[in-house]
């Protein structure tokens, strides 16, 4: 166990980023933030601190149970942090599932001229249904 761990070290260490250098540029990018307020890449943490993460369209957060500051196995993660991510966050992963999605067949080719406009049709609709909210 270690006595400090930057928060980049960590953040790479529990697999939430692959790289540090991606944990890093998310804690200069103001994607992190440590007790709710943005952090450097060379913030010390330690256990009991709240780290939020905005990866995409969600925002995930963890509070930090150990310090480590070697990669760890994906089994050995939750020794160190718990996911205290809301579960409406987590729900805004289901979001692009839920949009319409055309889908074709396998072996059905490219689209006619016909169902080409038929679908920028379908698709200008909701684009424009997205702009008046």
């Amino acid at each position: 166990m270690d006595d400090s761990v930057r928060i980049d070290k960590w953040l790479w260490a529990v697999r939430i980023f692959k790289t540090r250098s991606d944990a890093a540029e998310a804690c200069r990018t103001n994607r992190v933030t440590l007790n709710g307020s943005y952090t450097k890449p060379s913030r010390e943490i330690k256990p009991g601190d709240t780290v939020t993460v905005r990866k995409t369209l969600v925002t995930y957060s963890f509070r930090v149970l150990a310090l480590v500051s070697s990669r760890q196995g994906a089994k050995n993660v939750p020794e160190y942090m718990e996911d205290i991510t809301p579960p409406e966050e987590l729900n805004k992963l289901n979001v692009p599932r839920e949009t319409i999605f055309v889908q074709r067949d396998r072996g059905m080719g490219r689209p006619t001229k016909r169902e080409r406009r038929e679908i920028d049709a379908l698709m200008g609709d909701l684009s424009y249904s997205d702009e008046e909210e």
